[in-house]
């Protein structure tokens, strides 16, 4: 659920791929496969999510997993997913951080 946590913070932060795949240094179509989960991010491109949103790489690991806990209503997952990516602005927030940066 790696993939789905990454495109989730995409997402909340109101960024298009082409956006984010430039901040990352890389390219859309690689973004893609990544969200798709036909690709897996290596640590140094999960160093450079954690950069860009201004997220520790172990929150963005702590989200993915709550993500595949076994949740099976849809309803209950997004509404899980929202209070986490909640959480995790808040301590950007509160640390200095925003998507602005």
């Amino acid at each position: 659920m790696l993939n789905e946590a990454l495109r989730l913070m995409r997402v909340f932060h109101d960024m298009k791929q082409k956006e984010l795949a430039e901040k990352l240094g890389i390219s859309k179509s690689h973004l893609s496969e990544i969200e798709s989960g036909k690709k897996v991010p290596t640590l140094a491109l999960l160093n450079r999510y954690s950069e860009v949103f201004g997220i520790p790489v172990s929150s963005i690991m702590f989200f993915s997993e709550n993500l595949n806990s076994g949740v099976k209503i849809e309803k209950a997952r997004t509404f899980v997913s929202s209070k986490i990516l909640a959480l995790m602005k808040f301590i950007a927030e509160r640390s200095g951080h925003t998507h602005a940066e």
